[in-house]
């Protein structure tokens, strides 16, 4: 598997069986290159996950690239062709690499100000498991979880919570774009991280293999 970050929430994942990118939002840049995609992946409909002008460019320079989205993102995507998942479905992009649909609401931003749609998605058997704007768990073990690690809803601790809960064999932190210095939260995080965790941030925009076990 072969995971490119390209800052904050939106990462390519390119496996055997397919290539997906998850969360092409405005505070990310340079996915607007990408090929071969078999699909794009949205979360949900805050800009930071949804640039629709640079997810429609994309759609046209990737043929037959399909695109997934909860209801919330999918009134703002228009005429673009996307296809409406909820928690509990799931599909089959590219040459059989399933998507597995979960989550469901965004994690509170302050008080009782209503939540919006959230999907997580889970590649393959537990490949990567991206969550979105939320704690939502993927109720399997899986090789990668991409971590959010900042933002109005996030506190440190509750990062800590998050990869502890998932246990994951590599945690790639992401959501980033709200520090304007990653280091201490990096470091506290991989500090907490739980044994046989591997924390390990990527360099923006490189390709980064992730071995099998």
């Amino acid at each position: 598997m072969r995971i490119t970050h390209w800052g904050h929430a939106c990462l390519t994942v390119a496996t055997e069986d397919g290539t997906v990118l998850l969360d092409p939002g405005t505070l990310s840049s340079g996915f607007e290159g990408e090929r071969g995609l078999d699909a794009v992946l949205v979360t949900h409909e805050h800009p930071d996950h949804l640039d629709v002008p640079r997810v429609a460019a994309l759609l046209e320079a990737n043929a037959g690239c399909a695109l997934y989205a909860d209801a919330g993102s999918a009134a703002l995507l228009g005429d673009l062709g996307v296809r409406v998942v909820a928690p509990g479905d799931v599909v089959s992009v590219g040459r059989g690499l399933t998507v597995t649909v979960g989550g469901g609401i965004h994690e509170p931003v302050y008080g009782d100000v209503p939540g919006i749609p959230n999907n997580s998605y889970l590649l393959g058997d537990g490949l990567l498991f991206h969550p979105g704007d939320s704690y939502a768990l993927p109720g399997r073990p899986v090789e990668v979880l991409a971590l959010p690690t900042s933002g109005p809803w996030l506190r440190v601790r509750d990062a800590v919570e998050h990869v502890r809960a998932v246990r994951p064999r590599v945690a790639v932190p992401m959501h980033e774009a709200a520090l304007a210095d990653t280091t201490t939260h990096y470091e506290l995080i991989g500090l907490f991280c739980p044994e046989g965790t591997a924390f390990t941030p990527l360099e923006r925009g490189r390709p980064t293999t992730v071995p099998a076990p």
